[in-house]
């Protein structure tokens, strides 16, 4: 049973305070770092990137059409990694067991009345909740 948006939203600022009281608990929590990996990959493809470019290069003056393609695709796969695992680094750190929720987005109504209508449903069942 997935949580509700009150639930996650509860969860994560539990988690902010933790991160603020005690960071060297949740660096030990955490694990392996995810970030050092990402660094790796990055590395990896900017290298791969410049072998792309080397091969590009061959087999433009060699005539080569083969070679010139292939040292293309490399180029171009390799900047796709890079950019997508670059992005991931400024991300927080999140054990490997732990997947990152985003937050849902909310529907537009179809219509004002249902969303004030939702709203004060909302409201009922928090001040419901607080009461007890």
């Amino acid at each position: 049973m997935p949580l509700s948006e009150e639930e996650q939203r509860l969860l994560e600022q539990m988690e902010e305070a933790l991160t603020a009281e005690d960071p060297q608990f949740v660096s030990a929590l955490r694990g392996a770092s995810s970030r050092r990996h990402h660094k790796r990959i990055v590395i990896f493809a900017a290298i791969g990137f410049v072998v792309g470019v080397v091969l590009l290069m061959t087999g433009a003056v060699l005539s080569l059409t083969i070679v010139a393609v292939a040292g293309f695709v490399v180029m171009l796969g390799c900047a796709y990694a890079a950019l997508t695992h670059g992005r991931r680094l400024g991300e927080p750190e999140l054990p490997d067991n732990v997947h990152r929720i985003d937050k849902v987005r909310e529907r537009p109504a179809s219509s004002g009345e249902s969303s004030g209508f939702m709203n004060r449903m909302e409201d009922r069942w928090r001040r419901r909740r607080d009461d007890y």
